[in-house]
């Protein structure tokens, strides 16, 4: 199991979790910091006594205080880490269920494990620790089938410009219009309606509202 464990984490009540995770795992000295500038330099100290880290468990949001921080997120937390230890294991440990961020989080940032706050999360923690150690990934039951629905859908690039200018409160002829004025093809009234129409097929919805609330969801706009 691991011997060296950081815990990048701002609130008290969420490291209650990580903790008792920690605890029933018997990890000895688990190292716990508030702040992201402070996981990092941690991370320095630990490479420089040759004495690496090998996991980190970050959440992905930190508020900000009266302290001013380089490194706002555990998104750049985990990133700046793995410039200076690229083999380190990561657990984010997070609120965050949009599944394009959390398979962003797999592929762009190469983390090992996802685990989501909430009902039995100590439980969820321990499984991904013992799973990482074990050199395999690991996601929740509940996402990982958020994240097969997103990726079923293959969505353009053009698909989100639409519905995010729906977002902004335009209607489909100002979008039509604003698609031929920036170069976009296909921008005609009737493209916009029928792909805006396919959307809503393929979500099995009914309104252009609700296509882009579940854009929303996924984080696409």
């Amino acid at each position: 199991m691991f011997k060296k464990i950081l815990v990048a984490e701002d609130y008290e009540s969420s490291n209650i979790s990580v903790e008792k995770a920690l605890e029933d795992l018997k990890i000895e000295q688990p190292k716990y910091v508030y702040y992201c500038d402070d996981a990092l330099q941690r991370v320095q100290m630990a490479i420089h006594e040759k004495q690496p880290f090998e996991l980190l468990i970050t959440d992905l949001s930190f508020d900000e205080d009266h302290r001013e921080q380089n490194i706002k997120s555990g998104s750049e937390l985990i990133e700046a880490v793995k410039k200076i230890q690229p083999g380190i294991k990561v657990i984010v440990f997070s609120i965050e269920k949009k599944p394009n961020i959390i398979d962003d989080l797999f592929r762009k940032y190469e983390i090992n494990g996802y685990v989501s706050k909430g009902r039995e999360d100590t439980k969820e923690l321990k499984k991904a620790i013992k799973a990482v150690f074990n050199n395999e990934k690991h996601i929740s039951l509940n996402l990982k089938k958020s994240i097969k629905d997103k990726n079923s859908y293959e969505f353009t690039s053009y698909d989100i410009t639409l519905v995010d200018l729906l977002c902004q409160g335009m209607r489909q002829q100002a979008i039509s219009d604003h698609l031929k004025d920036s170069g976009v093809r296909p921008s005609s009234l009737s493209s916009v309606e029928k792909r805006l129409n396919g959307l809503k097929e393929s979500l099995n919805v009914n309104t252009t509202e609700q296509v882009v609330a579940i854009f929303k969801d996924m984080g696409l706009i």
